[in-house]
């Protein structure tokens, strides 16, 4: 069976360096917010391109988190508006309404599946405070376009690049182009730790001294506290083995570009529609394919064949987040380009660590369906 992704052989590769990162931190005896984080940080500001990288407990609570902090600044306020695309994982939008905020969703790009430009600057109201820009799959929003648009308006913009770790546009990577981003460490992701993780990163100095209390129960001095904060604290030992996987990032995203640049030249089945590259060739050197997501409109079929020939693979995301119970007020709402996103995707299996052969796989698997 080809798995969809193997992260036992993905870490067993660097098991040496993981456990002596570990053996430090335990050797060292300090466990929270100690030198092994602030490393980490500064390691991936410096990666990303930004001044300052907050570590926080998971993905999820890095977009809380800077929402939150907005808050306390001022520059947002119960009931504004956040625009997001319709079709992004429902944690982009739980971190809006855990604020008090209020979601838009609007349709994505049809190609691309992120977000649109043309129906975000239509769901500009005089209550729009914040564009949420979500790099789905590992391919950059319009980031030039999206930020010129929120200078237009006055907009705040907070990419969610839980997806996109070291993804760029016109050599600017994810998490240095809006005013501040989210990153997920959840282990299935391009850099993953080996439990929960998170980062926000910002080049604003005030910013980043609020997440840095928010995530210590609102204190930046032991007992005293400025803000009602949470403990949402990247701890040493995800930190140490962070710092080790991030030397390998860079390597292992272009294995995933040689896995899907493949799966691009030799997956040609007219039952299924490959993934659109912004940019076209160059774009596909800028995507770093956390996910290789087709499209079918005979996805449980494709996926009993590709399981009978030996191929996991995955739906990412079966449900929109509008048909969820969690936002049951939206039921009645018609997204038919989000539903049909959703409704047809399926991704293939892709990571640093499949072989030429597995690919081969997949790729015969794919052409074979339907024939």
């Amino acid at each position: 069976m080809v798995s969809f992704l193997d992260l036992k052989t993905l870490n067993t590769a660097l098991a040496d360096e993981l456990n002596a990162a570990v053996a430090q931190v335990i050797a060292s005896g300090w466990y929270i917010q100690g030198p092994h984080l602030q490393a980490f940080e500064q390691q991936f500001a410096s990666y990303c391109g930004t001044a300052h990288c907050i570590g926080v407990a998971n993905g999820l609570d890095a977009l809380v988190l800077t929402l939150r902090a907005w808050k306390e600044m001022g520059k947002l306020k119960d009931g504004d508006e956040v625009i997001v695309p319709a079709n992004t994982y429902i944690a982009s939008i739980l971190a809006v309404t855990e604020n008090g905020l209020t979601p838009v969703l609007v349709e994505p790009s049809p190609s691309s599946f992120n977000l649109c430009l043309q129906a975000t600057e239509q769901a500009i109201t005089s209550r729009t405070r914040v564009i949420l820009a979500v790099h789905l799959y590992g391919q950059l929003a319009e980031m030039q376009a999206v930020t010129a648009l929120a200078r237009a308006h006055g907009l705040l913009v907070l990419e969610d690049s839980a997806q996109a770790h070291g993804a760029q546009r016109a050599g600017v990577r994810a998490g240095a182009w809006g005013n501040a981003s989210g990153f997920s460490f959840y282990p299935g992701k391009n850099l993953g730790a080996l439990g929960d993780a998170g980062a926000i990163t910002t080049q604003d100095g005030e910013l980043a001294k609020v997440l840095r209390a928010l995530r210590n129960y609102g204190s930046h001095t032991k007992y005293l506290n400025d803000y009602r904060g949470v403990n949402s604290r990247l701890d040493e030992i995800q930190a140490a083995m962070l710092s080790v996987k991030l030397r390998y990032l860079d390597e292992q995203t272009q294995r995933r570009r040689h896995v899907a640049a493949r799966y691009l030249a030799c997956i040609d089945n007219p039952r299924l529609h490959m993934p659109a590259c912004e940019g076209g060739a160059e774009g596909a050197l800028d995507h770093v394919w956390h996910l290789f997501v087709a499209r079918t409109a005979e996805r449980e079929l494709f996926q009993q064949h590709m399981a009978s020939r030996g191929v996991e693979t995955l739906i990412h995301y079966p449900i929109p987040p509008h048909k969820q119970n969690a936002y049951s007020e939206w039921a009645g709402l018609s997204l038919p380009i989000t539903e049909r996103i959703h409704a047809q995707v399926v991704s293939l299996p892709i990571s640093p660590v499949m072989t030429e052969a597995e690919v081969t796989q997949v790729i015969d698997a794919c052409n074979a369906f339907g024939v």
